[in-house]
């Protein structure tokens, strides 16, 4: 079954853009996944093709037409997921990548200017309101990019080892363990004696640590929410550096 994207979009010369090349772009060749992108200025009704309007109550910025947007979202209505890129919107997790990995695809609604008009979510109710960070970007697009990067590399075949989708930051509600690679030692900085013994158990162990410790660390709400005490590791294996 191939992953069907749609985007919906004022700049439809942007995908598949980066997801045009390396392992998505590879799938996108063989079948794995489609793109199909849709103008949304094409569905406005007047002679100027007008998208977008000032804020009522005022204020700066321009603000994205219900009418228009929702003809557009009519025009590919199905049983896929519609997500539409706000930072009003829920964050996306790597749990809700999974689910969206595992359907028939996603279309997405790309915003631009100060965003929404808050009517086509009410008259909508089966958009989801996603963001992707706490931060504010130019339009939806690049947002879409990044969450259908995500999805397209759980699809089946996409990446060569299927463990590698598996053993990786947020899989687990954790920051992955640090990884290491050859030379064994670099500007007087060795790989940890650990990762050298062959000890199966003590490896695991140790990577169990690591990603509890620097998950405690570095993203304490994650921990927190991972059911870790503030300030203290869930794991008594020792640590080796």
């Amino acid at each position: 079954m191939t992953f069907a994207a749609t985007i919906l979009t004022l700049y439809p010369e942007m995908f598949p853009g980066p997801l045009g090349v390396s392992l998505a772009g590879r799938a996108l060749e063989q079948g794995a996944w489609s793109c199909e992108t849709v103008q949304i200025r094409d569905f406005a009704t007047d002679k100027h093709r007008t998208v977008d309007d000032t804020p009522a109550g005022g204020g700066a910025g321009m603000v994205l037409k219900p009418d228009v947007l929702a003809a557009a979202l009519d025009s590919v209505a199905d049983e896929r997921p519609v997500l539409a890129m706000t930072p009003r919107g829920k964050p996306i997790t790597q749990a809700r990548i999974r689910e969206l990995a595992a359907g028939p695809g996603v279309t997405f609604v790309c915003g631009r200017f100060e965003g929404f008009d808050e009517r086509f979510f009410e008259a909508r109710p089966q958009v989801e309101q996603v963001s992707l960070a706490d931060i504010v970007l130019s339009g939806g697009e690049p947002a879409a990019l990044t969450i259908l990067d995500a999805c397209i590399r759980l699809l089946p075949g996409v990446m060569g080892a299927a463990s590698s989708g598996t053993e990786e930051s947020f899989e687990d509600g954790l920051l992955e363990y640090p990884q290491y690679t050859r030379p064994q030692e670099w500007e007087g900085r060795t790989i940890p004696e650990v990762l050298r013994s062959g000890d199966h158990a003590k490896i695991a162990a140790w990577r169990k640590a690591r990603s509890e410790e620097d998950t405690r660390l570095r993203r304490p709400d994650l921990w927190e929410r991972h059911g870790g005490v503030p300030g203290r590791s869930a794991s008594g294996a020792q640590r080796e550096d």
